[in-house]
Protein backbone atom coordinates (compact mmCIF):
# COMPACT_ATOMS: atom_id res chain seq x y z
CA UNK A 1 0.00 0.00 0.00
CA UNK A 2 1.78 3.48 -0.83
CA UNK A 3 1.82 6.47 1.25
CA UNK A 4 -0.76 8.40 -0.95
CA UNK A 5 -3.32 5.18 -0.60
CA UNK A 6 -2.82 5.64 3.64
CA UNK A 7 -3.09 8.99 3.76
CA UNK A 8 -6.70 8.99 1.62
CA UNK A 9 -7.90 5.92 3.40
CA UNK A 10 -7.17 8.21 6.65
CA UNK A 11 -9.19 11.12 5.58
CA UNK A 12 -12.35 8.94 4.99
CA UNK A 13 -11.55 7.32 8.55
CA UNK A 14 -12.34 11.29 9.50
CA UNK A 15 -15.32 11.98 7.39
CA UNK A 16 -17.27 9.30 8.57
CA UNK A 17 -16.35 9.91 12.28
CA UNK A 18 -17.79 13.52 11.58
CA UNK A 19 -14.27 15.30 11.77
CA UNK A 20 -13.15 17.92 9.51
CA UNK A 21 -9.59 18.86 7.89
CA UNK A 22 -8.34 22.28 8.24
CA UNK A 23 -10.51 23.80 5.34
CA UNK A 24 -13.60 23.13 6.71
CA UNK A 25 -16.02 21.05 7.44
CA UNK A 26 -16.80 17.79 4.25
CA UNK A 27 -20.38 16.49 2.74
CA UNK A 28 -20.12 13.52 4.78
CA UNK A 29 -20.61 15.26 8.25
CA UNK A 30 -23.48 13.89 10.34
CA UNK A 31 -25.94 16.08 10.67
CA UNK A 32 -25.95 17.91 14.65
CA UNK A 33 -28.50 16.31 17.37
CA UNK A 34 -31.12 18.46 18.76
CA UNK A 35 -30.38 18.73 22.19
CA UNK A 36 -32.83 16.61 24.54
CA UNK A 37 -35.26 18.90 26.16
CA UNK A 38 -35.47 17.60 29.86
CA UNK A 39 -39.30 17.47 31.73
CA UNK A 40 -39.92 19.31 35.02
CA UNK A 41 -42.21 17.61 37.32
CA UNK A 42 -43.91 20.77 37.87
CA UNK A 43 -44.19 21.78 34.51
CA UNK A 44 -48.16 20.63 32.76
CA UNK A 45 -49.27 20.73 29.72
CA UNK A 46 -52.61 19.96 28.12
CA UNK A 47 -52.25 16.82 28.06
CA UNK A 48 -51.91 16.40 31.70
CA UNK A 49 -54.89 18.33 32.28
CA UNK A 50 -56.80 15.68 30.72
CA UNK A 51 -55.02 12.78 32.62
CA UNK A 52 -56.21 14.91 35.51
CA UNK A 53 -59.98 14.85 34.91
CA UNK A 54 -60.18 11.97 32.89
CA UNK A 55 -58.74 10.20 36.45
CA UNK A 56 -61.55 11.92 38.26
CA UNK A 57 -64.45 10.54 36.44
CA UNK A 58 -62.63 7.59 36.38
CA UNK A 59 -62.46 7.31 39.80
CA UNK A 60 -66.21 8.69 40.03
CA UNK A 61 -67.62 5.94 37.88
CA UNK A 62 -65.98 3.42 40.01
CA UNK A 63 -67.16 4.69 43.14
CA UNK A 64 -71.11 4.81 41.51
CA UNK A 65 -70.39 1.70 40.13
CA UNK A 66 -69.36 -0.16 43.43
CA UNK A 67 -71.48 1.57 45.75
CA UNK A 68 -74.49 2.58 43.90
CA UNK A 69 -75.52 -0.84 41.78
CA UNK A 70 -73.29 -3.76 43.76
CA UNK A 71 -73.18 -2.48 47.25
CA UNK A 72 -76.33 -1.19 49.29
CA UNK A 73 -74.05 2.30 49.32
CA UNK A 74 -72.24 4.59 51.47
CA UNK A 75 -72.15 7.81 53.37
CA UNK A 76 -72.03 10.97 51.26
CA UNK A 77 -68.52 11.31 53.49
CA UNK A 78 -67.60 7.70 52.83
CA UNK A 79 -68.43 8.25 48.98
CA UNK A 80 -66.44 11.20 49.30
CA UNK A 81 -63.59 9.95 50.88
CA UNK A 82 -63.43 6.83 48.75
CA UNK A 83 -63.58 8.51 45.29
CA UNK A 84 -60.48 11.06 46.73
CA UNK A 85 -58.31 8.22 47.55
CA UNK A 86 -59.29 6.06 44.34
CA UNK A 87 -58.69 9.77 42.16
CA UNK A 88 -55.38 9.23 43.64
CA UNK A 89 -54.23 5.77 42.92
CA UNK A 90 -55.64 6.16 39.13
CA UNK A 91 -53.74 9.48 38.48
CA UNK A 92 -50.38 8.11 40.03
CA UNK A 93 -51.12 4.95 38.05
CA UNK A 94 -51.42 6.70 34.40
CA UNK A 95 -48.78 9.21 35.66
CA UNK A 96 -46.30 6.65 36.18
CA UNK A 97 -46.63 5.06 33.14
CA UNK A 98 -46.73 7.99 30.93
CA UNK A 99 -43.60 10.34 32.96
CA UNK A 100 -42.31 7.33 35.07
CA UNK A 101 -42.31 7.50 39.08
CA UNK A 102 -40.53 10.64 40.01
CA UNK A 103 -43.22 12.91 38.12
CA UNK A 104 -45.51 10.61 39.79
CA UNK A 105 -44.65 11.07 42.89
CA UNK A 106 -44.38 14.87 42.74
CA UNK A 107 -47.68 15.76 40.78
CA UNK A 108 -49.72 13.19 43.64
CA UNK A 109 -48.07 15.43 46.68
CA UNK A 110 -48.80 18.67 44.73
CA UNK A 111 -53.00 17.63 44.52
CA UNK A 112 -52.25 16.67 48.07
CA UNK A 113 -50.85 20.01 48.65
CA UNK A 114 -53.45 21.76 46.90
CA UNK A 115 -56.67 19.70 48.52
CA UNK A 116 -55.39 20.42 52.01
CA UNK A 117 -55.46 23.66 51.41
CA UNK A 118 -58.44 23.91 49.59
CA UNK A 119 -60.19 21.96 52.54
CA UNK A 120 -58.96 24.74 55.32
CA UNK A 121 -59.54 27.59 53.00
CA UNK A 122 -63.07 26.84 52.46
CA UNK A 123 -64.62 26.53 56.08
CA UNK A 124 -62.28 29.45 56.72
CA UNK A 125 -63.74 32.01 53.79
CA UNK A 126 -67.35 30.50 54.97
CA UNK A 127 -67.05 31.47 58.71
CA UNK A 128 -65.19 35.24 57.92
CA UNK A 129 -68.37 35.70 55.31
CA UNK A 130 -70.67 34.81 57.66
CA UNK A 131 -69.70 36.65 60.65
CA UNK A 132 -69.04 39.85 57.81
CA UNK A 133 -72.76 39.08 56.66
CA UNK A 134 -74.38 38.57 60.22
CA UNK A 135 -72.13 41.30 62.03
CA UNK A 136 -72.71 43.92 59.03
CA UNK A 137 -76.37 44.22 59.90
CA UNK A 138 -76.31 46.02 63.37
CA UNK A 139 -73.18 47.26 62.55
CA UNK A 140 -73.81 51.35 63.19
CA UNK A 141 -71.86 54.21 64.52
CA UNK A 142 -73.44 54.46 67.32
CA UNK A 143 -71.87 50.65 68.53
CA UNK A 144 -68.51 52.51 68.96
CA UNK A 145 -70.30 55.31 71.03
CA UNK A 146 -73.09 53.92 73.38
CA UNK A 147 -72.89 51.04 75.62
CA UNK A 148 -76.03 48.71 76.94
CA UNK A 149 -77.75 51.19 79.55
CA UNK A 150 -81.22 51.21 78.72
CA UNK A 151 -81.00 48.44 76.14
CA UNK A 152 -84.27 46.03 76.22
CA UNK A 153 -84.74 42.88 74.72
CA UNK A 154 -87.96 44.38 72.59
CA UNK A 155 -85.08 46.75 71.14
CA UNK A 156 -83.70 46.76 67.46
CA UNK A 157 -79.90 45.33 67.09
CA UNK A 158 -78.98 48.69 66.09
CA UNK A 159 -79.75 50.40 69.64
CA UNK A 160 -77.28 50.47 72.43
CA UNK A 161 -73.50 49.47 71.23
CA UNK A 162 -70.49 48.08 72.38
CA UNK A 163 -68.08 51.01 73.80
CA UNK A 164 -67.87 50.06 77.24
CA UNK A 165 -66.37 46.38 75.64
CA UNK A 166 -63.88 47.95 73.79
CA UNK A 167 -62.52 50.36 76.52
CA UNK A 168 -62.40 47.11 78.74
CA UNK A 169 -60.53 45.59 75.81
CA UNK A 170 -57.92 48.27 75.13
CA UNK A 171 -57.74 48.71 78.99
CA UNK A 172 -57.06 45.25 79.72
CA UNK A 173 -54.87 44.32 76.52
CA UNK A 174 -52.94 47.33 77.13
CA UNK A 175 -52.10 46.40 81.08
CA UNK A 176 -51.24 43.28 79.92
CA UNK A 177 -48.65 44.67 77.64
CA UNK A 178 -46.92 46.65 80.10
CA UNK A 179 -46.82 43.45 82.69
CA UNK A 180 -45.59 41.02 80.11
CA UNK A 181 -43.45 42.78 77.19
CA UNK A 182 -40.67 43.72 80.27
CA UNK A 183 -40.66 40.01 81.56
CA UNK A 184 -40.65 38.47 77.78
CA UNK A 185 -37.63 40.62 77.02
CA UNK A 186 -35.80 39.49 80.13
CA UNK A 187 -36.52 36.24 79.87
CA UNK A 188 -35.44 36.25 75.89
CA UNK A 189 -32.35 38.31 76.71
CA UNK A 190 -31.35 35.69 79.03
CA UNK A 191 -31.97 32.31 76.59
CA UNK A 192 -30.34 34.17 74.03
CA UNK A 193 -27.22 36.13 75.33
CA UNK A 194 -26.08 34.55 78.91
CA UNK A 195 -24.15 31.51 79.21
CA UNK A 196 -25.99 30.33 82.53
CA UNK A 197 -26.65 26.70 83.51
CA UNK A 198 -30.47 27.55 84.08
CA UNK A 199 -31.39 28.42 80.80
CA UNK A 200 -32.54 24.69 79.81
CA UNK A 201 -34.91 24.79 82.55
CA UNK A 202 -35.96 28.31 81.60
CA UNK A 203 -36.68 27.53 77.99
CA UNK A 204 -38.80 24.20 78.74
CA UNK A 205 -40.83 26.56 81.28
CA UNK A 206 -41.70 28.80 78.36
CA UNK A 207 -42.25 25.65 76.06
CA UNK A 208 -44.62 24.49 78.55
CA UNK A 209 -46.52 28.26 79.02
CA UNK A 210 -46.85 27.98 75.35
CA UNK A 211 -49.07 25.12 75.35
CA UNK A 212 -51.05 26.22 78.72
CA UNK A 213 -54.86 26.23 77.87
CA UNK A 214 -56.33 30.08 78.29
CA UNK A 215 -58.82 28.73 80.67
CA UNK A 216 -55.95 27.42 83.15
CA UNK A 217 -54.64 31.31 83.46
CA UNK A 218 -57.77 32.41 84.32
CA UNK A 219 -58.08 29.52 87.32
CA UNK A 220 -54.56 30.66 88.62
CA UNK A 221 -55.53 34.45 88.66
CA UNK A 222 -58.69 33.68 90.19
CA UNK A 223 -57.48 30.80 92.84
CA UNK A 224 -53.97 32.81 94.00
CA UNK A 225 -55.37 36.65 93.82
CA UNK A 226 -59.71 36.87 93.68
CA UNK A 227 -60.53 33.86 95.82
CA UNK A 228 -58.16 34.20 98.96
CA UNK A 229 -57.97 38.22 98.90
CA UNK A 230 -61.80 40.04 97.29
CA UNK A 231 -63.06 40.89 101.07
CA UNK A 232 -59.29 42.60 101.80
CA UNK A 233 -59.54 45.36 98.70
CA UNK A 234 -61.07 46.40 95.79
CA UNK A 235 -58.28 45.66 93.18
CA UNK A 236 -58.31 42.10 94.10
CA UNK A 237 -61.95 41.52 93.32
CA UNK A 238 -63.59 40.75 89.83
CA UNK A 239 -62.20 43.78 87.72
CA UNK A 240 -59.63 44.78 84.51
CA UNK A 241 -56.66 44.29 86.46
CA UNK A 242 -57.15 40.59 87.12
CA UNK A 243 -57.50 40.01 83.68
CA UNK A 244 -54.65 41.59 82.51
CA UNK A 245 -52.72 39.70 84.99
CA UNK A 246 -54.16 36.34 83.44
CA UNK A 247 -53.88 38.18 79.41
CA UNK A 248 -50.12 38.54 80.61
CA UNK A 249 -49.59 34.61 81.00
CA UNK A 250 -51.08 34.12 77.39
CA UNK A 251 -48.89 36.91 75.89
CA UNK A 252 -45.57 36.04 77.86
CA UNK A 253 -44.31 32.97 75.95
CA UNK A 254 -45.45 34.15 72.51
CA UNK A 255 -43.41 37.46 73.24
CA UNK A 256 -40.60 35.41 74.88
CA UNK A 257 -39.83 32.97 72.03
CA UNK A 258 -40.57 35.09 69.34
CA UNK A 259 -38.23 37.70 70.47
CA UNK A 260 -35.61 34.95 70.90
CA UNK A 261 -35.70 33.99 67.82
CA UNK A 262 -35.22 37.51 66.23
CA UNK A 263 -32.50 37.73 68.87
CA UNK A 264 -30.31 34.97 67.58
CA UNK A 265 -30.69 37.17 63.59
CA UNK A 266 -28.22 39.37 65.03
CA UNK A 267 -24.43 38.70 63.95
CA UNK A 268 -22.41 37.85 66.12
CA UNK A 269 -19.74 40.18 64.76
CA UNK A 270 -21.67 43.16 66.15
CA UNK A 271 -21.49 41.64 69.50
CA UNK A 272 -17.81 41.08 69.31
CA UNK A 273 -17.05 44.76 67.72
CA UNK A 274 -18.80 45.87 70.47
CA UNK A 275 -17.14 44.06 73.74
CA UNK A 276 -13.74 44.42 71.91
CA UNK A 277 -14.19 48.07 72.15
CA UNK A 278 -14.61 47.95 75.92
CA UNK A 279 -18.45 47.39 76.52
CA UNK A 280 -20.44 45.67 78.70
CA UNK A 281 -22.87 42.66 77.64
CA UNK A 282 -25.53 44.63 79.11
CA UNK A 283 -24.26 47.73 77.51
CA UNK A 284 -24.25 45.89 73.88
CA UNK A 285 -27.40 44.39 74.31
CA UNK A 286 -29.02 47.71 74.80
CA UNK A 287 -27.10 49.85 72.52
CA UNK A 288 -26.18 47.35 69.37
CA UNK A 289 -28.57 44.14 69.87
CA UNK A 290 -31.59 45.80 70.96
CA UNK A 291 -31.83 48.19 68.05
CA UNK A 292 -30.55 46.01 65.10
CA UNK A 293 -33.85 43.56 66.42
CA UNK A 294 -36.09 46.50 66.99
CA UNK A 295 -38.20 45.35 64.00
CA UNK A 296 -38.67 42.07 65.17
CA UNK A 297 -38.76 43.16 68.82
CA UNK A 298 -41.91 45.02 67.39
CA UNK A 299 -43.74 42.13 65.26
CA UNK A 300 -43.16 39.88 68.79
CA UNK A 301 -45.62 42.69 70.72
CA UNK A 302 -48.19 42.87 68.13
CA UNK A 303 -48.07 39.13 67.55
CA UNK A 304 -48.60 38.81 71.43
CA UNK A 305 -51.17 41.34 71.30
CA UNK A 306 -53.28 39.69 69.10
CA UNK A 307 -52.76 36.18 70.58
CA UNK A 308 -54.23 37.69 73.74
CA UNK A 309 -56.81 40.17 72.84
CA UNK A 310 -59.76 37.09 71.55
CA UNK A 311 -59.73 35.22 74.57
CA UNK A 312 -62.67 34.89 76.15
CA UNK A 313 -61.93 31.87 79.31
CA UNK A 314 -59.94 33.94 81.27
CA UNK A 315 -61.89 36.77 81.50
CA UNK A 316 -64.50 35.18 82.64
CA UNK A 317 -62.83 34.15 85.69
CA UNK A 318 -61.57 37.70 86.20
CA UNK A 319 -63.62 40.50 84.96
CA UNK A 320 -66.40 39.10 84.76
CA UNK A 321 -68.25 41.32 82.59
CA UNK A 322 -70.60 44.31 82.94
CA UNK A 323 -72.98 46.23 80.27
CA UNK A 324 -72.39 49.86 81.47
CA UNK A 325 -68.87 51.81 80.75
CA UNK A 326 -66.59 50.88 83.32
CA UNK A 327 -63.09 53.27 82.78
CA UNK A 328 -61.55 52.62 85.62
CA UNK A 329 -59.90 48.45 85.12
CA UNK A 330 -58.90 48.36 89.33
CA UNK A 331 -62.09 48.34 90.70
CA UNK A 332 -65.58 46.50 89.75
CA UNK A 333 -65.99 44.29 87.23
CA UNK A 334 -65.71 45.35 83.47
CA UNK A 335 -66.79 44.09 79.73
CA UNK A 336 -64.18 43.18 76.98
CA UNK A 337 -65.22 42.28 72.94
CA UNK A 338 -64.98 38.81 73.33
CA UNK A 339 -67.13 38.91 76.74
CA UNK A 340 -69.59 40.89 75.15
CA UNK A 341 -69.74 38.43 72.48
CA UNK A 342 -70.27 35.99 74.52
CA UNK A 343 -73.06 37.13 76.38
CA UNK A 344 -74.84 38.10 73.53
CA UNK A 345 -74.46 35.14 71.97
CA UNK A 346 -76.51 33.04 74.46
CA UNK A 347 -79.17 35.28 74.93
CA UNK A 348 -82.72 34.03 73.17
CA UNK A 349 -83.17 37.76 71.78
CA UNK A 350 -82.92 37.88 67.65
CA UNK A 351 -81.51 41.34 68.54
CA UNK A 352 -78.87 40.68 71.06
CA UNK A 353 -77.87 37.79 68.92
CA UNK A 354 -77.27 40.33 66.19
CA UNK A 355 -75.11 42.40 68.54
CA UNK A 356 -73.19 39.68 69.09
CA UNK A 357 -72.06 38.79 65.49
CA UNK A 358 -71.29 43.05 65.18
CA UNK A 359 -69.06 42.12 68.19
CA UNK A 360 -67.75 39.61 66.79
CA UNK A 361 -67.35 41.67 63.21
CA UNK A 362 -65.59 44.52 65.17
CA UNK A 363 -63.11 41.87 66.93
CA UNK A 364 -61.92 39.77 63.92
CA UNK A 365 -61.44 43.65 62.49
CA UNK A 366 -58.94 44.39 65.20
CA UNK A 367 -57.36 41.07 65.40
CA UNK A 368 -56.78 41.21 61.17
CA UNK A 369 -55.50 44.98 61.61
CA UNK A 370 -52.93 43.76 64.22
CA UNK A 371 -51.15 41.22 61.99
CA UNK A 372 -51.42 43.72 59.27
CA UNK A 373 -49.16 45.54 61.39
CA UNK A 374 -46.94 43.02 62.48
CA UNK A 375 -46.76 42.16 58.66
CA UNK A 376 -46.12 45.16 57.38
CA UNK A 377 -43.38 46.11 60.59
CA UNK A 378 -41.25 42.97 59.85
CA UNK A 379 -41.38 42.78 56.19
CA UNK A 380 -37.89 42.22 54.12
CA UNK A 381 -36.77 45.60 53.42
CA UNK A 382 -33.25 44.21 52.05
CA UNK A 383 -34.43 44.76 48.31
CA UNK A 384 -35.48 48.33 48.53
CA UNK A 385 -32.04 49.13 50.19
CA UNK A 386 -30.53 47.35 48.02
CA UNK A 387 -32.45 49.02 45.08
CA UNK A 388 -31.64 52.53 46.58
CA UNK A 389 -27.88 51.40 47.07
CA UNK A 390 -26.92 49.83 43.32
CA UNK A 391 -28.07 53.82 41.83
CA UNK A 392 -26.14 55.45 44.00
CA UNK A 393 -22.80 53.51 42.97
CA UNK A 394 -23.45 53.43 39.59
CA UNK A 395 -23.66 57.03 39.85
CA UNK A 396 -20.37 57.66 41.99
CA UNK A 397 -18.60 54.26 39.42
CA UNK A 398 -19.19 57.35 36.23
Amino acid sequence: MTLERLDEEVIDVRDSNGDHGPSGPTEHRRPPRRPHRRLRPRELTTGDYGLLVGSMISSLCLCWLLFDRIATGVSPFGFFLLWYLGFLAIFAAVVTDRYGRLVAVDRVMTIVMVSGGIAVLVPLVFLVGYIVVEGFRALRLSFFLHDQAGITPGMPATAGGGSHALVGTLEQVGLALVWSLPLGLAAAVFLNESRSKWRRPVRIFVDAMSGLPSILAGLFIFAVFILPYAHTAAIFGFNGFMASLALALIMLPTITRTVEVVLRLVPDGLREASLAMGSSRARTTWSVVFPTARTGITTAIVLGIARAVGETAPLLFTAFGYDLMNSDPFAHPQSSLPLFIWENIRKPDPAAISRGYTGALVLMVLVLTLFIIARIIGRDRTKRTRSRRIPSLRRSST
